[in-house]
Protein backbone atom coordinates (compact mmCIF):
# COMPACT_ATOMS: atom_id res chain seq x y z
CA UNK A 1 0.00 0.00 0.00
CA UNK A 2 1.23 3.19 -1.18
CA UNK A 3 2.31 6.54 1.23
CA UNK A 4 -0.50 8.06 0.07
CA UNK A 5 -2.94 5.59 0.27
CA UNK A 6 -2.45 4.55 3.80
CA UNK A 7 -2.49 8.53 4.93
CA UNK A 8 -5.88 8.56 3.40
CA UNK A 9 -6.99 5.40 5.02
CA UNK A 10 -5.99 6.55 8.23
CA UNK A 11 -7.53 9.82 7.88
CA UNK A 12 -11.17 7.96 7.40
CA UNK A 13 -10.46 5.54 10.55
CA UNK A 14 -10.03 9.00 12.26
CA UNK A 15 -13.23 10.57 11.22
CA UNK A 16 -15.33 7.62 11.57
CA UNK A 17 -13.68 7.56 15.62
CA UNK A 18 -14.06 10.98 15.73
CA UNK A 19 -17.86 10.68 14.74
CA UNK A 20 -18.62 7.70 17.16
CA UNK A 21 -17.27 9.21 19.58
CA UNK A 22 -19.67 12.46 19.29
CA UNK A 23 -22.80 10.33 19.02
CA UNK A 24 -21.66 8.57 22.34
CA UNK A 25 -21.30 12.08 23.97
CA UNK A 26 -24.94 13.71 22.59
CA UNK A 27 -26.57 10.43 23.81
CA UNK A 28 -24.42 9.18 26.86
CA UNK A 29 -26.80 12.08 29.19
CA UNK A 30 -29.50 10.90 28.17
CA UNK A 31 -28.57 7.61 29.11
CA UNK A 32 -26.40 7.78 31.73
CA UNK A 33 -27.80 8.19 35.41
CA UNK A 34 -27.19 12.10 37.40
CA UNK A 35 -24.02 10.98 38.93
CA UNK A 36 -22.18 10.09 35.86
CA UNK A 37 -23.67 12.95 34.15
CA UNK A 38 -21.84 16.06 37.32
CA UNK A 39 -19.04 13.63 37.41
CA UNK A 40 -18.20 14.04 33.40
CA UNK A 41 -19.12 18.03 33.70
CA UNK A 42 -16.60 18.27 36.34
CA UNK A 43 -14.18 16.27 34.09
CA UNK A 44 -14.94 18.68 31.46
CA UNK A 45 -14.16 21.91 33.43
CA UNK A 46 -10.98 20.78 34.45
CA UNK A 47 -9.85 19.71 31.34
CA UNK A 48 -10.27 22.86 29.79
CA UNK A 49 -8.48 24.65 32.70
CA UNK A 50 -5.44 21.80 31.98
CA UNK A 51 -5.48 22.63 29.03
CA UNK A 52 -4.76 26.25 29.03
CA UNK A 53 -2.13 25.07 31.61
CA UNK A 54 -0.89 22.86 28.41
CA UNK A 55 -0.48 25.71 25.84
CA UNK A 56 1.83 27.58 28.11
CA UNK A 57 3.95 24.73 29.92
CA UNK A 58 3.57 21.72 27.44
CA UNK A 59 3.70 23.41 24.20
CA UNK A 60 6.13 26.93 25.07
CA UNK A 61 7.96 25.43 27.80
CA UNK A 62 6.88 28.08 30.15
CA UNK A 63 5.96 28.09 33.79
CA UNK A 64 3.02 28.86 35.29
CA UNK A 65 1.52 27.91 38.90
CA UNK A 66 -1.52 30.37 39.13
CA UNK A 67 -3.62 28.93 36.43
CA UNK A 68 -6.18 28.40 39.31
CA UNK A 69 -6.41 31.90 39.53
CA UNK A 70 -7.81 32.92 36.30
CA UNK A 71 -10.27 30.26 37.01
CA UNK A 72 -11.23 31.49 39.64
CA UNK A 73 -11.62 35.11 38.51
CA UNK A 74 -13.72 33.39 35.90
CA UNK A 75 -15.63 31.92 37.95
CA UNK A 76 -16.54 35.32 40.04
CA UNK A 77 -17.17 37.30 36.90
CA UNK A 78 -19.80 34.59 35.82
CA UNK A 79 -21.31 35.02 39.25
CA UNK A 80 -20.93 38.88 38.98
CA UNK A 81 -22.90 38.87 35.44
CA UNK A 82 -25.30 36.25 35.91
CA UNK A 83 -26.74 37.94 39.38
CA UNK A 84 -26.54 41.12 37.43
CA UNK A 85 -28.60 39.62 35.04
CA UNK A 86 -26.33 39.80 31.93
CA UNK A 87 -26.80 37.69 28.94
CA UNK A 88 -25.17 34.16 29.40
CA UNK A 89 -23.48 34.74 26.18
CA UNK A 90 -22.13 38.15 27.08
CA UNK A 91 -21.29 36.05 30.64
CA UNK A 92 -19.14 34.18 29.12
CA UNK A 93 -17.46 36.34 26.83
CA UNK A 94 -16.62 38.72 29.74
CA UNK A 95 -15.24 35.44 31.68
CA UNK A 96 -13.08 34.95 29.02
CA UNK A 97 -11.92 38.45 28.33
CA UNK A 98 -11.33 39.50 31.70
CA UNK A 99 -9.18 36.70 32.18
CA UNK A 100 -7.45 37.35 29.34
CA UNK A 101 -6.60 40.88 29.82
CA UNK A 102 -5.26 40.16 33.17
CA UNK A 103 -3.02 37.54 31.96
CA UNK A 104 -2.06 39.77 28.92
CA UNK A 105 -0.97 42.36 31.92
CA UNK A 106 0.32 39.76 33.83
CA UNK A 107 2.57 38.48 31.01
CA UNK A 108 3.81 41.74 30.08
CA UNK A 109 5.67 41.51 33.09
CA UNK A 110 6.98 38.21 33.60
CA UNK A 111 7.77 36.92 29.89
CA UNK A 112 10.62 39.25 30.08
CA UNK A 113 11.71 37.07 33.11
CA UNK A 114 12.82 33.44 32.89
CA UNK A 115 13.41 30.18 35.15
CA UNK A 116 12.39 30.61 38.87
CA UNK A 117 11.85 34.37 38.49
CA UNK A 118 8.45 33.41 36.43
CA UNK A 119 7.96 30.69 38.44
CA UNK A 120 7.68 33.28 41.45
CA UNK A 121 5.06 35.88 39.74
CA UNK A 122 2.63 33.12 38.84
CA UNK A 123 2.98 31.59 42.58
CA UNK A 124 2.41 35.01 43.56
CA UNK A 125 -0.99 35.12 41.72
CA UNK A 126 -3.22 32.42 43.82
CA UNK A 127 -1.56 33.71 47.27
CA UNK A 128 -2.97 37.34 46.34
CA UNK A 129 -5.71 36.35 44.78
CA UNK A 130 -7.26 34.47 47.82
CA UNK A 131 -6.94 37.59 50.92
CA UNK A 132 -8.40 39.85 47.59
CA UNK A 133 -11.11 38.23 47.06
CA UNK A 134 -11.82 37.91 50.86
CA UNK A 135 -11.69 41.83 51.13
CA UNK A 136 -13.86 42.60 47.87
CA UNK A 137 -16.75 41.24 49.74
CA UNK A 138 -19.16 43.53 47.08
CA UNK A 139 -17.94 41.77 44.54
CA UNK A 140 -16.89 38.44 45.53
CA UNK A 141 -19.18 37.66 48.25
CA UNK A 142 -16.26 37.91 50.79
CA UNK A 143 -15.08 34.60 52.64
CA UNK A 144 -18.62 33.37 52.56
CA UNK A 145 -18.29 32.87 48.74
CA UNK A 146 -21.08 33.96 46.05
CA UNK A 147 -23.69 31.45 44.09
CA UNK A 148 -25.22 31.83 41.04
CA UNK A 149 -27.41 29.46 39.43
CA UNK A 150 -28.31 29.74 35.82
CA UNK A 151 -27.76 26.18 34.28
CA UNK A 152 -31.42 24.89 34.94
CA UNK A 153 -33.00 23.01 32.68
CA UNK A 154 -35.75 25.09 30.03
CA UNK A 155 -38.99 23.66 29.66
CA UNK A 156 -39.28 23.56 26.16
CA UNK A 157 -35.98 21.47 25.96
CA UNK A 158 -37.63 17.99 27.99
CA UNK A 159 -34.17 17.46 29.74
CA UNK A 160 -33.16 17.30 33.61
CA UNK A 161 -30.84 19.89 35.31
CA UNK A 162 -27.60 17.69 35.16
CA UNK A 163 -28.58 16.59 31.19
CA UNK A 164 -28.64 20.50 30.22
CA UNK A 165 -25.47 21.33 32.60
CA UNK A 166 -24.23 18.35 30.25
CA UNK A 167 -24.48 20.04 27.15
CA UNK A 168 -23.11 22.88 28.14
CA UNK A 169 -19.96 21.94 29.15
CA UNK A 170 -20.08 19.58 25.96
CA UNK A 171 -20.53 22.69 23.68
CA UNK A 172 -18.04 25.00 25.37
CA UNK A 173 -15.48 22.19 26.10
CA UNK A 174 -15.47 21.15 22.06
CA UNK A 175 -14.86 24.38 21.40
CA UNK A 176 -11.90 24.85 23.09
CA UNK A 177 -10.43 21.70 22.12
CA UNK A 178 -10.79 22.78 18.46
CA UNK A 179 -9.83 25.97 18.90
CA UNK A 180 -6.49 24.45 20.99
CA UNK A 181 -5.60 21.41 18.13
CA UNK A 182 -5.78 24.11 15.10
CA UNK A 183 -3.18 26.35 17.41
CA UNK A 184 -0.97 24.02 17.95
CA UNK A 185 -1.00 22.98 14.73
CA UNK A 186 -0.78 25.98 12.75
CA UNK A 187 2.06 28.46 12.82
CA UNK A 188 1.76 29.46 16.51
CA UNK A 189 1.88 26.26 17.10
CA UNK A 190 5.17 25.70 15.15
CA UNK A 191 6.16 29.18 16.96
CA UNK A 192 5.85 27.95 20.21
CA UNK A 193 7.72 24.48 19.71
CA UNK A 194 10.72 26.98 18.10
CA UNK A 195 10.41 28.78 21.40
CA UNK A 196 10.32 25.64 23.68
CA UNK A 197 13.46 23.92 21.86
CA UNK A 198 15.88 27.12 21.69
CA UNK A 199 14.95 30.48 22.33
CA UNK A 200 17.85 31.68 20.66
CA UNK A 201 17.20 29.59 17.49
CA UNK A 202 13.79 30.87 17.66
CA UNK A 203 14.69 34.43 17.05
CA UNK A 204 17.29 33.61 14.24
CA UNK A 205 14.42 32.14 12.50
CA UNK A 206 12.53 35.48 12.95
CA UNK A 207 9.96 34.23 16.18
CA UNK A 208 10.13 36.88 18.61
CA UNK A 209 9.99 34.45 22.35
CA UNK A 210 8.94 37.59 24.24
CA UNK A 211 5.81 37.92 21.99
CA UNK A 212 5.19 34.25 21.85
CA UNK A 213 5.60 33.90 25.85
CA UNK A 214 3.20 36.65 25.81
CA UNK A 215 0.87 35.55 23.59
CA UNK A 216 0.89 31.68 24.66
CA UNK A 217 0.14 33.41 28.28
CA UNK A 218 -2.62 35.49 27.18
CA UNK A 219 -4.38 31.91 25.83
CA UNK A 220 -4.02 30.31 28.59
CA UNK A 221 -5.38 32.94 30.90
CA UNK A 222 -8.20 32.66 28.26
CA UNK A 223 -8.71 28.92 28.74
CA UNK A 224 -8.87 29.19 32.51
CA UNK A 225 -11.53 32.50 32.29
CA UNK A 226 -13.56 29.49 29.95
CA UNK A 227 -12.50 27.16 32.78
CA UNK A 228 -14.07 29.17 35.85
CA UNK A 229 -17.38 29.84 33.79
CA UNK A 230 -17.86 26.07 33.47
CA UNK A 231 -16.71 25.63 36.97
CA UNK A 232 -19.57 27.83 38.29
CA UNK A 233 -22.23 26.64 35.18
CA UNK A 234 -21.29 22.70 37.39
CA UNK A 235 -20.94 23.86 40.96
CA UNK A 236 -23.62 27.14 41.10
CA UNK A 237 -21.05 28.47 43.54
CA UNK A 238 -17.49 29.99 44.27
CA UNK A 239 -15.62 31.11 46.75
CA UNK A 240 -11.94 32.18 47.88
CA UNK A 241 -11.15 28.69 48.49
CA UNK A 242 -11.31 28.27 44.60
CA UNK A 243 -7.53 30.19 44.20
CA UNK A 244 -6.33 28.16 46.83
CA UNK A 245 -2.34 27.33 45.48
CA UNK A 246 -3.16 23.54 46.02
CA UNK A 247 -5.60 23.70 43.28
CA UNK A 248 -2.98 24.83 41.17
CA UNK A 249 0.04 22.57 41.67
CA UNK A 250 -3.15 19.69 41.10
CA UNK A 251 -3.66 20.89 37.91
CA UNK A 252 -0.21 21.02 37.65
CA UNK A 253 0.31 17.01 38.42
CA UNK A 254 -2.68 16.68 35.93
CA UNK A 255 -1.21 18.09 33.26
CA UNK A 256 1.89 16.20 33.62
CA UNK A 257 -0.09 12.79 34.21
CA UNK A 258 -2.40 13.28 31.19
CA UNK A 259 0.50 14.28 28.92
CA UNK A 260 2.24 17.48 28.61
CA UNK A 261 2.55 18.61 25.17
CA UNK A 262 -0.73 16.24 24.31
CA UNK A 263 -4.08 18.11 23.37
CA UNK A 264 -5.87 14.36 24.06
CA UNK A 265 -3.45 14.67 27.39
CA UNK A 266 -5.46 17.34 28.90
CA UNK A 267 -8.91 15.53 28.85
CA UNK A 268 -6.55 12.87 30.37
CA UNK A 269 -5.38 14.97 33.28
CA UNK A 270 -9.43 16.30 33.64
CA UNK A 271 -10.14 12.81 34.36
CA UNK A 272 -7.36 12.57 37.05
CA UNK A 273 -8.44 15.85 38.59
CA UNK A 274 -11.55 14.38 39.29
CA UNK A 275 -11.27 10.54 40.00
CA UNK A 276 -7.71 10.40 41.86
CA UNK A 277 -8.77 12.43 45.00
CA UNK A 278 -12.15 10.38 45.14
CA UNK A 279 -10.00 7.58 44.83
CA UNK A 280 -7.01 8.29 47.60
CA UNK A 281 -9.91 9.16 49.98
CA UNK A 282 -12.02 6.30 49.37
CA UNK A 283 -8.69 4.00 50.23
CA UNK A 284 -7.81 6.49 53.36
CA UNK A 285 -9.11 9.82 53.60
CA UNK A 286 -5.68 10.66 56.29
CA UNK A 287 -3.38 9.54 53.10
CA UNK A 288 -4.81 11.25 50.82
CA UNK A 289 -1.93 13.78 50.17
CA UNK A 290 0.76 10.99 50.57
CA UNK A 291 -1.26 8.65 48.16
CA UNK A 292 -1.31 10.96 44.78
CA UNK A 293 1.95 11.63 45.21
CA UNK A 294 2.87 7.99 45.01
CA UNK A 295 0.55 7.76 41.81
CA UNK A 296 2.16 11.00 40.20
CA UNK A 297 5.92 9.20 41.05
CA UNK A 298 4.57 5.62 39.55
CA UNK A 299 3.26 7.47 36.68
CA UNK A 300 6.22 9.52 36.02
CA UNK A 301 8.25 6.33 36.31
CA UNK A 302 6.17 4.31 34.35
CA UNK A 303 4.80 6.88 31.76
CA UNK A 304 6.95 9.89 31.55
CA UNK A 305 5.30 10.70 28.32
CA UNK A 306 1.98 10.76 30.56
CA UNK A 307 -0.95 8.63 30.54
CA UNK A 308 -1.47 10.07 26.66
CA UNK A 309 1.91 7.83 25.41
CA UNK A 310 0.63 4.41 27.36
CA UNK A 311 -0.89 3.01 24.05
CA UNK A 312 2.79 3.74 22.51
CA UNK A 313 4.15 1.98 25.10
CA UNK A 314 2.28 -1.10 24.98
CA UNK A 315 2.23 -1.69 21.63
CA UNK A 316 6.65 -1.03 21.85
CA UNK A 317 6.40 -3.74 24.45
CA UNK A 318 4.04 -6.30 22.66
CA UNK A 319 5.74 -5.73 19.34
CA UNK A 320 7.72 -9.05 17.91
CA UNK A 321 11.71 -8.32 17.33
CA UNK A 322 11.91 -8.38 13.62
CA UNK A 323 13.40 -12.09 12.64
CA UNK A 324 16.57 -11.92 12.01
CA UNK A 325 18.42 -13.69 8.97
CA UNK A 326 21.28 -16.02 9.04
CA UNK A 327 24.59 -15.10 7.98
CA UNK A 328 26.01 -18.56 8.63
CA UNK A 329 26.73 -20.01 5.85
CA UNK A 330 28.08 -23.81 4.56
CA UNK A 331 31.87 -23.86 4.99
CA UNK A 332 32.07 -25.14 1.30
CA UNK A 333 30.08 -22.15 -0.03
CA UNK A 334 31.89 -19.95 2.71
CA UNK A 335 35.48 -21.40 1.42
CA UNK A 336 34.36 -21.19 -2.67
CA UNK A 337 33.30 -17.27 -2.00
CA UNK A 338 36.24 -16.26 -0.06
CA UNK A 339 39.23 -18.66 -1.39
CA UNK A 340 39.84 -17.82 -5.19
CA UNK A 341 39.54 -20.56 -7.61
CA UNK A 342 42.44 -23.15 -7.98
CA UNK A 343 43.98 -22.19 -11.65
CA UNK A 344 46.83 -23.97 -13.49
CA UNK A 345 49.65 -22.60 -13.43
CA UNK A 346 51.52 -21.71 -16.12
CA UNK A 347 54.68 -22.98 -17.63
CA UNK A 348 57.67 -20.93 -16.95
CA UNK A 349 58.65 -18.90 -20.22
CA UNK A 350 60.93 -20.58 -23.19
CA UNK A 351 63.92 -18.38 -22.20
CA UNK A 352 63.64 -19.11 -18.33
CA UNK A 353 63.83 -23.16 -18.90
CA UNK A 354 67.07 -22.88 -21.40
CA UNK A 355 68.77 -20.68 -18.63
CA UNK A 356 68.08 -23.26 -16.11
CA UNK A 357 69.06 -26.23 -18.34
CA UNK A 358 72.17 -24.88 -18.51
CA UNK A 359 72.73 -24.10 -15.10
CA UNK A 360 72.09 -27.97 -14.32
CA UNK A 361 74.26 -29.29 -16.84
CA UNK A 362 74.29 -32.23 -19.56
Amino acid sequence: MSTAAATVRRRRVRLVLVAVVAVLLVAAPLILPAFANQTLVRIGVYAVAVLGLNIIMGYTGQVNLGQIFFVGLGAYVTAYGVNHGWNILLVFVAACAIAGVVGLLVALAAARLGGLAIAMVTIALPIVGVPLAKRLADFTGGSQGVSARFTDAPDWSGLANDQWQFYIVLVVVAGAFLLARSLVHGKYGRAFAAVRENEAVAASMGISPYRTKVLAFTIASVFGGASGFLYLAAVQYTSPETLNFGHSISLLAAMVIGGAGSIAGSLLGGAYYVFVPQLTNAIDPNLTTVSQGAILLAVLFLLPGGLVSLPRVVRRLTRRPPARRSTSRPAAETSQQTTPAHRPVPDAAPEEREQTERQDGP
